[in-house]
């Protein structure tokens, strides 16, 4: 009891200190403010960019596996004479494997072009046009504000109705109402019988923007697209039970290497091809990120250290006549310790506070680019590395405050 009430008073006594020396209190977090702010701020960042990512990634669908004729794979060294000569995945492929496929909850068959005109009166967009089959909306997250999906019959029979992104439908229809009406695409006129839930833009999108992006049926839009070079790809979701797609994944791969007549000794020409290696890639990314700006703001909170451990040393030579009246008076050398080292703890915490209360001002800006958000996460990260910056800053001034001899401590002026 009387280790806890002295431990409160050394608490006490480090509070009035600082409390009595504002301006210096100030003055000496400024460096931990600017070091917790830079470290927070980049952690802030690149988890917000990094979910971003897995978000888009995820929008491709959980697991879902796709199968066609170039790997996904990432880096310099990307072997593309290997997969060149590849035969290109055939619809008859994909029904092949939607008829056989038993490890299989949903199959669906896309392909897509970059930039393509749409147009309705003197309207006109340039944006990407995706071709898919029935089940894509099983597959990928698709939501639809206005109108319906495609039914069955409609993507059996090439039919030419179109679902069309939100920044599609505002541009061509400023007035609204885009259900029902017509438009052209590439010249061939299509009825629009719903348009996408504005997604908004972010910093990064992969494979372009939801809202400048339209469905059509893959059978139409093989006619019209694929004539010259086909390159689709067959969209595989696996069962909740197949956690790691394995089960699939070898499935696809015997049916078609025997659909190819592929023989033994013949490597897989198509590839099996899942988010995974994705999410892999950006892993190594975000690491690198994170290490640098880590050393980045490391330099400024070592700074901040240095301040504390200056303005500390200048605080033990002030009260070096109260640390030998202290003494006197029978106080311990822990007692003396924690006084030296709690006030340094809370200069580092208080600074740290501001620099992540500066990070939160920031989060609460709107923003286009990306979207921050403040984790508490990272708000501990900021908290626990203030408080080792203030233990490392005040241990060897409060180990000399707690050596001083009491004799010698009171003749000090």
């Amino acid at each position: 009891m009387k280790f806890l009430r002295q431990i409160f008073e050394s608490f006490r006594f480090a509070w009035q200190a600082l409390h009595s020396n504002v301006l210096r209190t100030t003055l000496s977090l400024l460096g931990v403010t600017i070091g917790i702010f830079a470290i927070v701020a980049v952690f802030t960042a690149v988890d917000s960019l990094n979910k971003n990512i897995r978000d888009q990634i995820d929008s491709f669908g959980k697991g879902v596996l796709y199968v066609g004729k170039w790997p996904w794979l990432m880096g310099n060294n990307y072997p593309w004479w290997k997969y060149v000569n590849r035969p290109n995945m055939k619809y008859s492929e994909f029904k092949y494997l939607q008829e056989n496929l038993e490890n299989a909850k949903h199959v669906a068959i896309i392909d897509g072009r970059g930039s393509v005109t749409y147009s309705h009166g003197n309207n006109s967009i340039d944006a990407r046009l995706t071709g898919c089959s029935f089940e894509y909306n099983k597959i990928s997250e698709f939501s639809i504000q206005q109108g319906r999906y495609f039914v069955p019959v409609e993507t059996e029979s090439s039919s030419y109705s179109a679902i069309i992104g939100a920044k599609i439908a505002e541009t061509i229809f400023p007035n609204g109402n885009a259900i029902g009406q017509t438009i052209k695409i590439k010249g061939i006129k299509f009825v629009v019988i719903g348009v996408l839930e504005k997604k908004g833009t972010d910093g990064i999108t992969l494979g372009g923007s939801p809202d400048e992006n339209a469905f059509i049926p893959y059978t139409t839009f093989a006619n019209i697209f694929q004539k010259d070079q086909p390159e689709p790809d067959v969209a595989v979701k696996a069962y909740d039970w197949d956690v790691k797609q394995e089960a699939l994944e070898g499935e696809i791969e015997g049916l078609m290497r025997s659909r190819r007549s592929l023989k033994p000794s013949q490597e897989d020409n198509f590839a099996v091809n899942r988010a995974d290696g994705i999410n892999q890639f950006f892993d190594g990314i975000f690491a690198t990120l994170n290490m640098a700006g880590a050393l980045i703001a490391g330099f400024s909170l070592l700074v901040g250290g240095f301040g504390i451990a200056n303005i500390m040393f200048v605080s033990v030579k002030e009260r070096t006549n109260i640390i030998g009246i202290q003494k006197s008076l029978g106080a311990k050398n822990y007692f003396i310790l924690f006084q030296f080292l709690f006030e340094a703890v809370f200069l580092s915490l208080i600074g740290g506070l501001v620099g992540i209360f500066l990070v939160w001002l920031i989060t609460i800006i709107p923003q286009d680019a990306l979207t921050m958000i403040l984790s508490y996460s990272n708000i501990t990260k900021g908290l626990f590395i203030s408080s080792i910056i203030g233990m490392l800053s005040g241990i060897i001034p409060a180990l000399v405050a707690a050596r001083l001899d009491p004799v010698i401590a009171i003749r000090s002026k």
